[in-house]
């Protein structure tokens, strides 16, 4: 009769399988890299991930401005796993990299030759005080969460009068001043409706403008346009949902303001299980996998990787970022494979769509640096504010995402 040690033993034995390459997380950066892999003839992908269903984020601030159907952001899960690839459906709890092995919420282990750490980003609702709470009633919401993107959208929807506050957190997070996108799409409605006028529309962000040098007086032209009320360097402290009031620090001293609407950002930081493991950079704000910013491997364990909102890069987190992301990491995955050395570099990119109306956008494109990196070179107004722009990001993106994005085809 075996041991009880040689009996746990064989158990877990049983519960550990390999893979060759293995991808933490099936958002967009998992499934799109696990895509490429197996485009550049890589076999034995495997991805991780819990969840049945597959979001397109950045289309979660035209659910809460009311110009999109939430339906349209969601697809199953197995739709969009890449032909080849196995779709462990499982939620990691630690990763052992002295071991090469992942560990898994149903108690299985999964070894790995190269593994890519993509989960995305953690939302920390309870870091400001009365704000989970403040989410269950009817005067908050947020466009972060899907659910809570469709309560914005008829919160926004229903007010004629009142004050309505909307706030981006300090420190790291997805896409940040996508905090201000829903407001101008509301604001744009109201005056549409006549009772703009009535509404007081407050704008909260730590940052010195409204966002970037480059793009600031084209945003600020829409802030004076709605009258919006701009708060700069300053953040939210917390919430008193049974008041209706928000506490305020900013370089005055905290303010107490009433609210009708609360429309919040939350404030972000890296899954807790990955804060707590080796990968995390020493020295960063937020507990996310320390990579060489260019080449998006791990400076002390060779055969991690990672990319999107998990990883201590240089760049604004944003899903923009990804598709160079994605390639530059697949290229240099299939070299390591190889025994060569990686050669892409990836150059900080990053984009944010602004829709400062019902009906056209401000597109931001950015480098690690803050400074104008326009997809088309030549064409260095791309950012002013544009219907055209609009377009793409409302009905060409979601397609492109769907159809190429997420197939590694662009």
């Amino acid at each position: 009769m075996p041991s009880p040690d040689a009996a746990d033993s064989s158990r877990a034995a049983r519960n550990e399988t390999h893979h060759r390459v293995v991808v933490v997380g099936g958002g967009n950066g998992g499934i799109s890299v696990a895509a490429r892999l197996r485009r550049r003839g890589i076999k034995d992908v495997a991805v991780i991930e819990p969840r049945d269903e597959h979001h397109y984020k950045p289309l979660f601030s035209h659910v809460a401005g009311g110009t999109a159907p939430a339906s349209i952001t969601v697809r199953p899960q197995r739709e969009v796993i890449p032909k080849g690839v196995e779709w462990i459906q499982d939620a990691v709890t630690a990763v052992q990299p002295e071991a090469n092995a992942v560990v898994l919420a149903g108690g299985g282990r999964i070894s790995y030759d190269h593994l890519i750490v993509c989960p995305g980003i953690q939302l920390d609702w309870n870091r400001i005080p009365g704000l989970a709470e403040a989410m269950q009633t009817p005067a908050a919401a947020s466009h972060y969460e899907l659910e809570l993107a469709k309560k914005a959208s008829r919160l926004l929807r229903d007010l004629t009068e009142g004050t309505v506050v909307f706030t981006q957190p300090d420190g790291p997070a997805s896409c940040a001043g996508a905090a201000q996108k829903p407001m101008y799409q509301a604001c744009d409605y109201w005056r549409a409706k006549g009772v703009l006028d009535a509404i007081r529309v407050v704008m909260v962000v730590p940052t010195e403008t409204a966002y970037l040098a480059p793009f600031d007086e084209e945003l600020q032209r829409k802030i004076d346009e709605y009258g919006i009320e701009l708060r700069t360097r300053s953040v939210l402290l917390r919430v008193d949902p049974d008041a209706h009031e928000v506490v305020l620090g900013g370089q005055d001293g905290p303010e107490h303001l009433h609210y009708d609407v609360l429309n919040v950002e939350p404030p972000q930081s890296a899954p807790d299980w990955l804060k707590a493991s080796e990968l995390a950079a020493p020295r960063s704000s937020g507990g996310f996998v320390e990579v060489d910013p260019q080449t998006l491997r791990h400076p002390r364990f060779p055969n991690v990787w990672s990319l999107g909102d998990a990883a201590a890069t240089t760049n604004s987190k944003c899903g923009g970022a990804l598709r160079k992301q994605t390639w530059v990491l697949a290229k240099n995955l299939s070299k390591a494979l190889r025994g060569k050395e990686p050669t892409a570099r990836y150059d900080g990119y990053a984009v944010c769509p602004f829709t400062v109306s019902r009906s056209t956008v401000v597109w931001a494109e950015f480098d690690d640096k803050g400074r104008q990196k326009p997809t088309i070179p030549f064409y260095k107004h791309m950012y002013r504010e544009s219907r055209l722009s609009w377009i793409f990001d409302r009905h060409v993106l979601p397609w492109v995402y769907w159809n190429l994005i997420l197939t590694g085809r662009v």
